[in-house]
């Protein structure tokens, strides 16, 4: 009689003694875990979202020939009718077989079938390639750098340039510019009065300004003033 009883209060104490984790328990833990889980699978299915996709550069336009460009003109498998010449100032040059030929105001591709028409009445099928060896471009499209510039000049325009190109083709200013008055002389046509945009070089080469870095058009002036002393 005495045993049963002994038997009964030792399973009375593990009943209350039970640990958390007994399966009365682990249901709040086993929640946890769950969610957890579900978390990390989220967190790990999910994939980064792609760059931002840039537009497409457009094509830029060929270049023109102008006066004082230099060319090379070869006329295949015929080299005594091939040459390296400038362009006149009139916007003219001469070949053997082709005297005076308009070059100016054309792409090199134009200037190339040009000839060709022109030789065809003294060579069968003639193949012409032009190269422009040195650029000087149409008075139109050039960029024009005057004042406290360390070496003033003209440049034949390129698509894309922007003011800071243009300073470093020039070497950058004297010590006697005053960057910050600089101004940017525009005329839309011949005919427009002229538009002036100010430019403050001083901060945009000393401290990094970029948004004075203005996009450059053909035909435009460059202007550094001096400095006041």
């Amino acid at each position: 009689m005495i045993r049963p009883m002994t038997d009964r209060l030792v399973t009375d104490r593990l009943v209350r003694s039970r640990p958390a984790d007994a399966p009365g328990g682990m249901l709040p833990r086993r929640v946890a875990a769950v969610g957890l889980v579900a978390l990390l699978a989220a967190c790990g299915s999910s994939t980064p979202a792609p760059p931002p996709t840039l537009p497409p550069l457009g094509r830029a336009p060929d270049y023109v020939i102008g006066p004082n460009d230099t060319l090379r003109i070869d006329v295949y498998r015929m080299p005594e009718l091939s040459a390296a010449l400038p362009v006149r100032p009139d916007g003219r040059l001469s070949l053997p077989l082709v005297p005076d030929i308009e070059a100016a105001g054309k792409t090199s591709t134009e200037l190339a079938k040009d000839i060709e028409e022109r030789l065809k009445a003294y060579v069968r099928d003639p193949t012409v390639s032009v190269m422009v060896t040195s650029f000087s471009g149409m008075p139109g499209r050039q960029v024009r750098i005057v004042g406290e510039a360390a070496q003033p000049l003209t440049i034949p325009y390129v698509e894309g340039m922007t003011v800071l190109d243009v300073v470093i083709r020039a070497g950058g200013l004297t010590r006697y510019a005053s960057g910050n008055r600089a101004e940017i002389v525009r005329r839309e046509n011949p005919d427009a009065p002229p538009q002036v945009i100010r430019v403050r070089l001083n901060d945009l080469i000393r401290d990094g300004d970029i948004s004075q870095d203005v996009q450059m058009r053909p035909g435009d002036t460059l202007i550094i003033p001096q400095g006041w002393f």
